[in-house]
């Protein structure tokens, strides 16, 4: 089969293709018809869309493309199931496009990824086996399960975990291309792998449980961040904590109005057992501060709050250090990814309060109320430093059906954001 070209042009289409057409074809494939020479990101995602619905096996891109206009035709025309693949334009740009495009089908296919054949044993192994074989002997692992976690005290991803026959996992893994295990850990990502969230005894309705395989999209977008960085030749020592469980009820499932004592001696309350993710992120964010690395960074699917305030074209942004959010936005800003500030301040670590414990886990109403996206973020920093830690809230993640411009599915935005963060962050 000949190929299929994919071109670009300034001029219009032939009246045949109709008035305003902005995609044509010729003998070789199609044009992607633009008003001027500037990106023009959204009629290129546009027409790669309409493309994909042709079920092509594959394209090659060809004559005079920017990397972002690729990386734009990319993210809308990668459909989730059966990709086709795309041969890049061949100029400067190839060799950081398929690194970029190698950690973007990884992030999605294990979002994708049935809840069934993910457990969260698995995600955690998946995550591991894919850095390793990345960064080699540079990469080492350890993973702790089940009841082992109860044991070393890390009971927000145990109690979140018990309600299922496949137990939570806790994966540390350190990549260290210094040579020098004394050296300076230089940041730690840390990802909430929820490879399935019912809501627990505070159940989601079918319609609302439908996508929740996606609930590990923060663990997928760390992992497919690091893997990124690593590709691109990064030589900081970091870190990885993904914090995986399934949130089932059973005999065995954490309940409401369950107190859980941290290792950190906070307190927690359980309002809401659909409020799992800030619970499990809780340990790896403790976990993170030990290290005394100067920049942090949690990603999370977290709160439907988030979704309502940006839709599902950005990434909420939540830190209470000027300098380290304003780093994460502008390295957001380089890499052409929507990212936005929220509003986080110290008082919002006591906006879930509760009779029965230093603070709960939401507030006892829908969406955990008013401001629920920042009163989570207010949770997590009772157990992280403050300085270099930044929370990124995944509202763009993950899109429940097809839109103009994306297909349905994970999305992978931000894993080069993140990649260019760890790369450039000055504390």
């Amino acid at each position: 089969m000949a190929e299929f070209t994919v071109s670009l042009s300034t001029s219009s289409a032939q009246a045949a293709w109709g008035e305003n057409a902005k995609l044509s074809f010729n003998e070789t494939g199609a044009v992607i018809h633009l008003p001027d020479d500037s990106q023009n990101a959204r009629l290129i995602q546009q027409a790669a869309r309409k493309l994909d619905g042709l079920n092509l096996p594959g394209v090659t891109l060809v004559g005079d493309w920017q990397k972002e206009q690729q990386w734009a035709f990319a993210l809308s025309f990668t459909k989730a199931r059966n990709p086709a693949s795309i041969e890049w334009a061949d100029n400067g740009d190839k060799a950081a496009l398929e690194q970029e495009y190698a950690a973007l089908l990884f992030t999605r296919q294990l979002v994708n990824e049935t809840p069934e054949d993910l457990s969260p044993e698995t995600l955690a192994q998946r995550a591991a086996e894919w850095l390793k074989s990345l960064g080699g002997d540079n990469v080492t692992y350890s993973m702790t399960v089940g009841e082992a976690l109860k044991e070393e005290g890390w009971i927000g991803i145990y109690n979140v975990g018990r309600g299922s026959e496949r137990p939570p996992a806790m994966l540390v893994l350190d990549y260290n291309p210094t040579g020098n295990d004394d050296a300076q850990v230089d940041a730690v990502l840390v990802g909430k792998g929820i490879t399935f969230d019912s809501g627990g005894y505070s159940i989601k309705s079918s319609e609302g449980m439908l996508d929740m395989k996606c609930d590990m999209g923060g663990a997928a977008t760390v992992t497919g961040a690091l893997g990124l960085a690593i590709t691109q030749g990064i030589q900081k020592r970091i870190q990885l904590i993904l914090c995986c469980a399934e949130n089932l009820i059973s005999g065995h499932a954490y309940k409401l109005g369950d107190v859980l004592t941290y290792k950190n001696g906070v307190t927690v309350e359980v309002v809401n057992t659909d409020a799992e993710g800030r619970l499990v992120l809780a340990d790896g964010l403790m976990l993170a501060t030990d290290t005394g690395a100067p920049l942090i960074i949690d990603a999370a699917t977290l709160t439907g709050a988030a979704v309502v305030a940006l839709g599902s074209d950005y990434h909420g942004v939540f830190s209470l250090d000027d300098n380290a959010r304003e780093q994460m936005l502008a390295a957001a800003k380089a890499e052409n990814e929507r990212f936005w500030p929220l509003p986080l301040e110290s008082f919002h670590a006591d906006r879930c309060p509760s009779a029965f414990a230093d603070t709960a886990n939401s507030r006892p109403m829908k969406g955990g109320g008013g401001g629920g996206a920042s009163n989570a973020a207010g949770f997590l920093s009772r157990f992280v430093k403050h300085e270099g830690w930044v929370h990124l809230d995944l509202a763009a993640a993950y899109h429940g059906g097809a839109t103009a411009e994306m297909p349905v599915g994970a999305t992978a935005k931000g894993i080069r954001s993140i990649a260019r963060m760890l790369k450039d962050f000055k504390a």
